[in-house]
Protein backbone atom coordinates (compact mmCIF):
# COMPACT_ATOMS: atom_id res chain seq x y z
CA UNK A 1 0.00 0.00 0.00
CA UNK A 2 1.53 3.63 -1.11
CA UNK A 3 2.35 5.67 1.68
CA UNK A 4 0.67 8.10 0.30
CA UNK A 5 -2.87 6.11 0.34
CA UNK A 6 -5.78 7.25 3.78
CA UNK A 7 -8.59 5.80 4.39
CA UNK A 8 -11.91 7.62 4.56
CA UNK A 9 -14.28 5.65 7.03
CA UNK A 10 -18.06 5.38 6.10
CA UNK A 11 -20.66 2.79 7.45
CA UNK A 12 -21.88 -0.65 6.60
CA UNK A 13 -25.85 0.65 6.78
CA UNK A 14 -26.59 4.59 5.26
CA UNK A 15 -29.94 5.75 6.11
CA UNK A 16 -29.09 7.98 2.64
CA UNK A 17 -26.26 7.58 0.38
CA UNK A 18 -22.90 9.56 1.14
CA UNK A 19 -23.18 13.15 -0.81
CA UNK A 20 -20.18 14.63 -0.75
CA UNK A 21 -17.60 12.00 -0.01
CA UNK A 22 -16.59 12.19 -3.89
CA UNK A 23 -15.30 15.98 -3.93
CA UNK A 24 -13.06 14.97 -0.80
CA UNK A 25 -11.96 11.78 -2.87
CA UNK A 26 -10.94 14.34 -5.57
CA UNK A 27 -9.28 16.70 -3.88
CA UNK A 28 -6.94 14.39 -2.33
CA UNK A 29 -6.12 12.75 -5.28
CA UNK A 30 -5.06 16.36 -6.48
CA UNK A 31 -2.76 16.26 -4.13
CA UNK A 32 -1.36 13.21 -5.00
CA UNK A 33 -3.15 11.20 -2.27
CA UNK A 34 -4.85 7.93 -3.33
CA UNK A 35 -7.98 7.80 -0.48
CA UNK A 36 -9.69 4.59 0.03
CA UNK A 37 -13.30 4.59 1.34
CA UNK A 38 -14.01 2.06 3.75
CA UNK A 39 -16.90 0.73 6.29
CA UNK A 40 -15.72 0.82 9.70
CA UNK A 41 -16.57 -2.82 10.00
CA UNK A 42 -14.38 -3.74 7.19
CA UNK A 43 -12.06 -6.94 8.10
CA UNK A 44 -8.91 -4.85 6.38
CA UNK A 45 -5.60 -4.04 8.25
CA UNK A 46 -6.15 -0.61 9.17
CA UNK A 47 -2.29 -0.27 10.36
CA UNK A 48 -1.73 -0.06 6.78
CA UNK A 49 -2.87 3.35 6.33
CA UNK A 50 -0.68 6.32 7.75
CA UNK A 51 -3.88 8.06 8.20
CA UNK A 52 -7.40 6.63 9.28
CA UNK A 53 -10.20 9.68 8.56
CA UNK A 54 -13.66 8.97 10.36
CA UNK A 55 -15.78 10.55 7.53
CA UNK A 56 -19.59 9.15 7.11
CA UNK A 57 -20.31 5.89 9.92
CA UNK A 58 -24.05 6.79 10.30
CA UNK A 59 -24.49 3.72 11.27
CA UNK A 60 -22.28 3.69 14.65
CA UNK A 61 -24.96 4.76 16.89
CA UNK A 62 -27.20 2.18 16.72
CA UNK A 63 -23.78 0.01 17.60
CA UNK A 64 -22.06 2.76 19.52
CA UNK A 65 -19.93 0.51 22.35
CA UNK A 66 -18.31 -1.31 19.02
CA UNK A 67 -17.65 1.14 17.09
CA UNK A 68 -15.57 3.18 19.96
CA UNK A 69 -13.49 -0.14 20.58
CA UNK A 70 -12.98 -0.43 16.88
CA UNK A 71 -11.72 3.32 16.71
CA UNK A 72 -9.93 3.00 20.06
CA UNK A 73 -7.81 -0.28 18.80
CA UNK A 74 -7.45 1.59 15.29
CA UNK A 75 -5.96 4.61 17.33
CA UNK A 76 -3.63 2.34 18.40
CA UNK A 77 -2.45 1.22 14.74
CA UNK A 78 -2.09 4.80 13.14
CA UNK A 79 -3.26 8.20 13.11
CA UNK A 80 -6.92 8.58 14.05
CA UNK A 81 -9.09 11.44 13.60
CA UNK A 82 -11.03 12.64 14.81
CA UNK A 83 -9.26 11.83 18.22
CA UNK A 84 -11.21 8.87 19.69
CA UNK A 85 -11.28 11.17 22.88
CA UNK A 86 -13.49 13.27 21.01
CA UNK A 87 -15.60 10.37 19.39
CA UNK A 88 -15.97 9.10 23.19
CA UNK A 89 -17.13 12.35 24.39
CA UNK A 90 -19.27 13.44 21.44
CA UNK A 91 -21.25 10.34 20.77
CA UNK A 92 -23.32 10.95 23.82
CA UNK A 93 -25.34 14.37 23.52
CA UNK A 94 -24.60 14.87 27.74
CA UNK A 95 -21.53 17.14 26.55
CA UNK A 96 -23.69 19.77 26.26
CA UNK A 97 -24.24 19.78 29.61
CA UNK A 98 -20.25 19.87 29.82
CA UNK A 99 -20.11 23.18 27.64
CA UNK A 100 -23.05 24.94 29.92
CA UNK A 101 -20.63 24.48 33.15
CA UNK A 102 -17.65 25.85 31.56
CA UNK A 103 -19.87 28.95 30.27
CA UNK A 104 -20.89 28.01 26.63
CA UNK A 105 -24.37 28.56 25.73
CA UNK A 106 -26.68 25.57 24.95
CA UNK A 107 -30.21 25.14 23.94
CA UNK A 108 -32.01 24.57 27.64
CA UNK A 109 -32.33 20.98 28.32
CA UNK A 110 -33.88 18.83 30.97
CA UNK A 111 -32.12 15.14 31.01
CA UNK A 112 -34.09 11.72 32.15
CA UNK A 113 -31.46 9.55 32.54
CA UNK A 114 -31.97 5.69 31.19
CA UNK A 115 -34.57 4.09 33.80
CA UNK A 116 -35.91 7.28 34.87
CA UNK A 117 -39.42 6.16 36.39
CA UNK A 118 -41.17 9.66 36.25
CA UNK A 119 -39.84 10.69 32.64
CA UNK A 120 -43.54 11.19 31.80
CA UNK A 121 -44.68 13.46 35.03
CA UNK A 122 -40.91 15.42 34.54
CA UNK A 123 -41.98 16.45 30.77
CA UNK A 124 -45.55 17.17 31.74
CA UNK A 125 -43.70 19.58 34.36
CA UNK A 126 -41.12 20.73 32.14
CA UNK A 127 -42.30 24.42 31.46
CA UNK A 128 -42.35 24.53 28.08
CA UNK A 129 -45.86 24.70 26.06
CA UNK A 130 -43.86 23.03 22.69
CA UNK A 131 -40.74 20.21 23.38
CA UNK A 132 -38.97 18.27 21.37
CA UNK A 133 -38.08 14.78 23.09
CA UNK A 134 -34.92 12.51 21.28
CA UNK A 135 -32.39 10.36 22.46
CA UNK A 136 -28.74 11.14 23.73
CA UNK A 137 -27.45 8.69 21.47
CA UNK A 138 -28.52 9.13 17.92
CA UNK A 139 -27.93 11.37 14.65
CA UNK A 140 -29.63 12.91 12.10
CA UNK A 141 -32.99 13.79 14.84
CA UNK A 142 -33.65 9.66 14.52
CA UNK A 143 -35.90 8.87 17.10
CA UNK A 144 -37.22 12.63 17.80
CA UNK A 145 -40.33 14.21 18.54
CA UNK A 146 -42.06 17.36 18.89
CA UNK A 147 -44.77 18.09 20.10
CA UNK A 148 -46.81 19.71 22.99
CA UNK A 149 -45.58 18.77 26.32
CA UNK A 150 -49.08 17.91 27.82
CA UNK A 151 -49.63 15.82 25.01
CA UNK A 152 -50.02 12.09 26.45
CA UNK A 153 -48.50 11.02 23.10
CA UNK A 154 -45.41 13.24 24.18
CA UNK A 155 -45.03 11.41 27.57
CA UNK A 156 -45.46 7.83 26.56
CA UNK A 157 -42.24 8.85 24.21
CA UNK A 158 -40.14 10.16 26.83
CA UNK A 159 -41.66 6.90 29.03
CA UNK A 160 -40.04 4.71 25.45
CA UNK A 161 -36.87 6.16 25.39
CA UNK A 162 -35.63 5.87 28.51
CA UNK A 163 -36.46 2.33 29.18
CA UNK A 164 -33.60 2.17 26.18
CA UNK A 165 -31.25 5.08 26.83
CA UNK A 166 -30.20 9.09 28.11
CA UNK A 167 -33.02 10.91 26.62
CA UNK A 168 -32.88 15.07 26.31
CA UNK A 169 -36.48 16.90 26.43
CA UNK A 170 -35.71 20.47 24.90
CA UNK A 171 -37.97 23.63 24.07
CA UNK A 172 -39.15 23.58 20.36
CA UNK A 173 -37.09 26.88 19.49
CA UNK A 174 -39.71 29.14 16.60
CA UNK A 175 -36.50 30.54 15.52
CA UNK A 176 -35.87 27.69 14.11
CA UNK A 177 -38.43 27.80 11.53
CA UNK A 178 -38.32 31.60 11.41
CA UNK A 179 -34.49 32.07 10.87
CA UNK A 180 -32.94 28.36 10.99
CA UNK A 181 -30.23 26.64 11.89
CA UNK A 182 -26.77 27.99 11.46
CA UNK A 183 -23.84 25.46 10.81
CA UNK A 184 -20.31 26.58 10.75
CA UNK A 185 -17.77 24.36 9.50
CA UNK A 186 -14.23 24.15 10.34
CA UNK A 187 -11.17 22.34 8.74
CA UNK A 188 -7.80 21.95 11.21
CA UNK A 189 -9.22 24.35 13.55
CA UNK A 190 -9.88 27.03 10.90
CA UNK A 191 -13.11 28.28 9.88
CA UNK A 192 -14.45 27.13 5.96
CA UNK A 193 -17.61 28.39 5.63
CA UNK A 194 -21.53 28.14 6.76
CA UNK A 195 -24.34 27.09 6.12
CA UNK A 196 -28.04 27.87 6.98
CA UNK A 197 -30.68 24.88 7.44
CA UNK A 198 -34.53 25.11 7.56
CA UNK A 199 -37.07 22.48 7.97
CA UNK A 200 -39.67 22.04 5.57
CA UNK A 201 -42.91 24.27 6.59
CA UNK A 202 -44.58 22.47 9.53
CA UNK A 203 -41.42 20.57 10.67
CA UNK A 204 -38.72 20.92 12.95
CA UNK A 205 -36.22 19.15 11.34
CA UNK A 206 -33.59 20.51 9.10
CA UNK A 207 -31.86 17.43 8.14
CA UNK A 208 -32.98 16.75 4.06
CA UNK A 209 -34.39 13.98 4.59
CA UNK A 210 -37.00 15.03 6.37
CA UNK A 211 -37.26 18.10 3.58
CA UNK A 212 -35.19 20.48 5.19
CA UNK A 213 -32.91 22.79 3.05
CA UNK A 214 -29.77 24.51 2.43
CA UNK A 215 -28.31 27.39 1.67
CA UNK A 216 -24.46 29.08 1.78
CA UNK A 217 -24.72 31.58 4.54
CA UNK A 218 -21.86 34.24 6.23
CA UNK A 219 -22.30 34.29 9.58
CA UNK A 220 -21.70 37.21 12.14
CA UNK A 221 -19.03 37.28 14.46
CA UNK A 222 -21.15 36.49 17.36
CA UNK A 223 -21.46 33.17 15.77
CA UNK A 224 -18.38 32.40 15.00
CA UNK A 225 -16.93 32.99 18.39
CA UNK A 226 -19.72 30.90 19.89
CA UNK A 227 -18.24 28.50 17.84
CA UNK A 228 -14.72 29.08 18.52
CA UNK A 229 -15.30 29.11 22.06
CA UNK A 230 -17.31 25.96 21.88
CA UNK A 231 -14.58 24.10 20.06
CA UNK A 232 -12.00 25.07 22.44
CA UNK A 233 -13.22 23.00 24.92
CA UNK A 234 -13.67 19.56 23.07
CA UNK A 235 -11.14 16.81 24.74
CA UNK A 236 -8.51 17.21 21.99
CA UNK A 237 -8.36 19.19 18.85
CA UNK A 238 -10.60 18.47 15.93
CA UNK A 239 -8.83 17.73 12.09
CA UNK A 240 -13.11 18.79 10.83
CA UNK A 241 -15.92 20.09 12.89
CA UNK A 242 -19.58 20.95 12.22
CA UNK A 243 -20.56 23.60 15.15
CA UNK A 244 -24.94 23.68 14.48
CA UNK A 245 -25.92 27.37 16.36
CA UNK A 246 -29.65 28.40 16.61
CA UNK A 247 -31.06 31.69 18.32
CA UNK A 248 -32.48 31.56 21.75
CA UNK A 249 -34.19 34.11 23.21
CA UNK A 250 -31.86 36.70 20.78
CA UNK A 251 -27.97 35.09 21.52
CA UNK A 252 -26.95 32.42 19.25
CA UNK A 253 -26.23 28.73 21.27
CA UNK A 254 -25.31 26.12 20.91
CA UNK A 255 -27.74 23.07 19.26
CA UNK A 256 -25.31 20.24 18.93
CA UNK A 257 -21.77 19.92 18.27
CA UNK A 258 -21.13 17.40 15.43
CA UNK A 259 -17.22 15.83 15.14
CA UNK A 260 -17.76 12.53 14.54
CA UNK A 261 -19.29 12.04 10.87
CA UNK A 262 -20.61 15.43 9.96
CA UNK A 263 -22.19 16.12 6.96
CA UNK A 264 -19.97 18.87 5.97
CA UNK A 265 -21.54 20.35 2.67
CA UNK A 266 -18.61 20.28 0.83
CA UNK A 267 -20.50 20.67 -2.67
CA UNK A 268 -22.01 23.79 -1.51
CA UNK A 269 -18.83 26.20 -0.62
CA UNK A 270 -16.25 26.72 -3.07
CA UNK A 271 -13.03 25.57 -1.99
CA UNK A 272 -14.19 23.57 0.82
CA UNK A 273 -12.97 19.82 -0.83
CA UNK A 274 -9.36 21.80 -0.95
CA UNK A 275 -9.47 23.13 2.51
CA UNK A 276 -10.47 19.99 3.75
CA UNK A 277 -7.61 17.84 2.07
CA UNK A 278 -5.17 20.20 3.12
CA UNK A 279 -6.08 20.03 6.34
CA UNK A 280 -5.50 15.97 6.60
CA UNK A 281 -1.99 16.33 4.49
CA UNK A 282 -1.28 19.16 7.42
CA UNK A 283 -2.14 16.26 9.62
CA UNK A 284 -0.25 13.76 8.03
CA UNK A 285 2.94 15.93 8.16
CA UNK A 286 5.80 14.18 6.05
CA UNK A 287 3.57 13.51 2.49
CA UNK A 288 4.68 16.34 0.06
CA UNK A 289 2.38 18.06 -1.40
CA UNK A 290 1.89 17.92 -5.55
CA UNK A 291 0.57 20.31 -7.57
CA UNK A 292 -0.43 23.63 -6.88
CA UNK A 293 -0.48 25.10 -3.23
CA UNK A 294 -4.25 25.23 -1.82
CA UNK A 295 -5.40 28.34 -0.11
CA UNK A 296 -6.78 28.16 3.26
CA UNK A 297 -8.88 30.67 4.98
CA UNK A 298 -7.76 32.06 8.13
CA UNK A 299 -10.40 34.41 9.17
Amino acid sequence: MSSQSIALVTGAEMAKPDPETHYLVAALHDLGIAPEVLPWPAAVDWGCFPLVVVRTPWDYFRRRDEFLAWAQRVAGLTRFENPVEVLEWNSHKGYLAGLERVGIPTVPTLWLDQGCADAAERVAACGWERVVVKPAISIGSIGALCASSAAPACQRHADDLVRNGDVLVQPYLPSIAEEGEVSLVFFGGRYSHALRKRPRPGDFRVQDLYGGTVAHCEPGPALQDLAVAALAVTPAPCTYARVDCVIHEGRPVIMELELIEPELFLGAAPGAPQRFAAALVERLGEIPLRGQDVAIRTE
